[in-house]
């Protein structure tokens, strides 16, 4: 009795699945044929043309926003590679920015033409200058970064992996190059207060570089790159080193350089005292000074609110020919006769 009571459960079981095995069957039959219950809109030509119409109500104001918001932003420009090389010495400016006996002082005096409220951001501008560029994007070791003389597997750093036998933290081209200008900022005989903390993006200091890596061994070789590091600040504070080290994907960027704390009023003179350190001339490449204030939208972008009421304007006018097309020649929906294949067979 209790082998028949278990074979006749077993197969009841088998056919009670039969059912849902051809329900599955069916299911995947419908999937694959495009058959299964769908939303299959109409496009009527009310409903073709009230969409675009609506398209352009939406995104011409949000570009006049978009807009709005990036005039209203305060940018001041300037290219100092130029200007910041002695007379004599701009026929050879490239002998002049290997010279380590020569000053490289300068000063420049920035006009404030518009209100411009704290925080105010500085950038260092940098054109013609290939950060993308394969092999210089792969020069670097993340591993490194994070776990400092730990890590030995710096291959992909060539050529600065390594001098006088001694590994180089951090390694790779993008450290080497660290860009090494410096600003000072004054307005009259104030000096103006410039903030160098938070400029980088919290998730690199905190996941990407180590807080007990240090700089080790590092521009002790013969050629030297760019800016030095101090030995005695972990990496993870290093806040220069991480924002060059996320490069940047076209020739002309902006990398955050520090924030002023004090509003600028209209006709203030705003004196910067660098130094010319870092070597762009080499290539061809510039140097800018950027001071910008920044929007509910961020930086200094006409683009957005362009492509916004560019796609909205020619929204409405797609609209307004379709309409226009349809008043002009009516016809029942859904009428074959009306397709060009249908219309030759007509006239022949």
């Amino acid at each position: 009795m209790d082998v028949d009571g278990g074979s006749t459960s077993s197969v009841r079981v088998e056919v009670e699945s039969i059912p849902a095995l051809s329900r599955r069957s069916k299911a995947i039959y419908q999937f694959t044929q495009q058959s299964l219950p769908a939303c299959k809109p109409v496009l009527t030509p009310a409903w073709v043309i009230t969409t675009f119409f609506l398209m352009g109500v939406i995104f011409i104001p949000v570009g006049l926003f978009s807009l709005h918001a990036s005039q209203s932003v305060v940018e001041i420009v300037d290219r100092y590679d130029t200007e910041c090389i002695p007379e004599p010495l701009k026929s050879d400016k490239v002998s002049y920015i290997k010279d380590s006996s020569i000053p490289k002082n300068c000063s420049r005096f920035l006009k404030v033409h518009k209100h411009m409220k704290a925080p105010i951001y500085i950038y260092y501008e940098l054109d013609n200058y290939y950060q993308n560029h394969r092999r210089y994007v792969k020069s670097r070791s993340d591993q490194q970064l994070l776990h400092g003389l730990k890590y030995n597997g710096t291959s992909s750093c060539r050529p600065e992996e390594s001098n006088n036998g001694l590994p180089i933290v951090p390694c790779g081209l993008i450290a080497w190059s660290l860009f090494n200008d410096t600003f000072t900022f004054s307005r009259g005989t104030e000096e103006l207060r410039v903030s160098r903390k938070n400029i980088a993006w919290k998730s690199d200091r905190d996941h990407k570089f180590g807080k007990q890596v240090y700089p080790f061994n590092f521009q002790n070789g013969s050629l030297i790159g760019g800016g030095k590091l101090d030995q005695n600040i972990p990496l993870s504070d290093q806040e220069d080193l991480i924002v060059w080290m996320r490069t940047a994907a076209l020739p002309s960027f902006r990398k955050l350089y520090g924030r002023i704390e004090e509003d600028l009023d209209v006709d203030d003179v705003v004196v910067v005292k660098l130094l010319n350190n870092y070597n762009t001339y080499s290539f061809g490449g510039k140097k800018k000074l950027v001071l910008s204030t920044s929007s509910w939208l961020g930086g200094k972008n006409d683009f957005l609110g362009m492509a916004y009421i560019s796609v909205g304007s020619s929204s409405i006018f797609i609209s307004f020919v379709f309409m226009l097309l349809h008043v002009k020649n009516p016809g029942p929906f859904g009428d074959t006769t009306c397709l060009s294949w249908n219309r030759k067979g007509i006239s022949s």
